[in-house]
């Protein structure tokens, strides 16, 4: 029998086509449009190879997540199985980490979309822009979960048409010459500027710990495992296409870029994307590029404000949490979490103009570290998830991980590395010291609420 007690009060109101687009967009961030020439960067065209090495180990941890939210389909996924597996304060911790990490990625991505805004409108201030976004996307949250899954759709969408698009030119560019005279470019430019790895072995260490940062948000499949319709159909269904996704969407778009310029030219003059469409003469390239980032950043702050809404509401119901939290609106929404993470966001449009922006690389460099939280204690859930379960029940299971528990470990591992990593990038290392005072603070907090 399935546990879905939790949830309830929860309406199962997002479709298959919402899960898949949900799990797309999560994967897809603005580092790709944006933030990936600072990879190519670290890494040269070997960055496809790190692409991939990172996208089997979210595969890995997207696995053991889908194991459990397919026999377990509830609201607060990967918190709610930590409460249940590995003891009350691991939910403790996985629950308000999270929360905490959708907070810091949503006050980062209000600022940027006051930027990309003022892009077009330079006279509009900034936190005027942040703050109409902040109560659309509150309201739109508020209303139900089918509004939420609505708007991820479309967003999600703009991002897969738009890099489509690029691959499909930048292809054009290469083996047609399209732009330029006739002449096909090739694809020499991949190894003809210091080889593969111009970097060596270290370039792709080091580009793992952004590579990883840019997969975060794709475990937003199991928050929305308790509101997903036949979650035993369209969890495995979303989870299992992420890595043909990273396959064309990181692998495909970079390798063209590079192909097109060399690897030390992407980004040079802007976005590598605005680059791409340059090249062929389309007209108004950065404005398309723009809004497709504008979307990119409102898409990852309606998914914050969703699934920061959903853990305090879990959190609450595991006693982890003020029962303020518990209730659920008419229309199924839990809107008093909702409202309080809007509120502490409300913080980040007055952030954007108290302190330096030199501070949301030391948060982003933070919710780095706190989504690696998330995923190390998914992983060590799953391994304590089947000690719980019988030869009988583990037979039965609908969607198991594949080559436990190797692949697990391997996981793990991995992601304890790239940790040590983030030691050796000067703008990370602030994480590491922040980190554990985060979690100290979690621990008292914990024992005084528990007294």
């Amino acid at each position: 029998m399935r546990e879905n007690h939790q949830d309830s009060q929860l309406r199962r109101g997002l479709s298959n086509r919402h899960m898949q687009l949900i799990a797309l967009g999560g994967s897809i961030g603005v580092g790709l449009f944006y933030g990936s020439s600072s990879t190519i960067q670290m890494a040269g065209p070997s960055i496809l190879f790190a692409y991939l090495i990172g996208g089997l180990v979210i595969f890995t941890i997207m696995r053991a997540l889908g194991e459990m939210a397919v026999a377990e389909p509830v609201s607060g996924s990967f918190s709610t199985y930590a409460n249940k597996y590995l003891g009350n304060f691991a939910g403790f911790l996985s629950g308000w980490t999270y929360w905490f990490m959708w907070i810091v990625v949503g006050m980062a991505e209000l600022t940027v979309v006051g930027v990309y805004i003022n892009y077009w409108f330079p006279d509009i201030p900034q936190w005027v822009t942040a703050l109409v976004v902040l109560v659309v996307l509150t309201l739109v949250n508020l209303a139900n979960v089918k509004a939420y899954g609505e708007f991820e759709f479309w967003f999600a969408m703009i991002k897969v048409v738009a890099i489509i698009g690029m691959i499909v030119l930048g292809l054009a560019i290469i083996l047609f010459g399209v732009g330029n005279q006739g002449e096909a470019i090739g694809f020499s430019n991949l190894w003809s500027h210091g080889g593969f790895m111009p970097n060596g072995f270290n370039g792709i260490l080091m580009s793992l710990v952004l590579v990883m940062f840019s997969f975060g948000g794709v475990e937003l499949v199991g928050i929305s495992a308790g509101e997903a319709k036949n979650p035993e159909k369209t969890i495995p269904k979303a989870i299992n296409n992420i890595v043909w996704r990273i396959l064309i969407f990181y692998i495909g778009a970079l390798g063209v870029m590079m192909a097109i310029y060399p690897w030390n030219e992407v980004g040079a003059e802007g976005s590598p994307f605005v680059q791409i469409f340059d090249y062929v003469g389309i007209p108004a390239a950065a404005h398309i590029i723009n809004f497709v980032v504008l979307t990119a950043a409102m898409s990852a702050f309606n998914s914050g404000l969703y699934g920061s809404g959903r853990m305090l509401y879990n959190l609450s119901l595991q006693n982890n949490g003020p029962k303020y939290f518990n209730t659920v609106s008419k229309n199924g929404s839990p809107q008093r979490g909702i409202l309080f993470s809007s509120l502490m966001l409300l913080i980040g449009v007055v952030l954007n103009y108290v302190v330096p922006e030199k501070v949301f690389i030391y948060i982003s460099a933070v919710a780095t570290v706190a989504v690696i939280t998330s995923w190390m204690i998914i992983l060590l859930t799953q391994l304590r998830f089947r000690k719980f379960k019988s030869n009988e029940e583990i037979a039965k299971l609908d969607f198991k991980i594949p080559l436990y528990p190797i692949s697990t470990y391997i996981a793990i591992v991995f992601l304890l590395m790239v940790v040590v990593l983030m030691a050796f990038i000067p703008d990370m290392r602030v994480a590491l010291y922040v980190a554990p005072v985060w979690f100290l603070i979690l621990y008292i907090g914990y024992k005084v609420i528990k007294k």
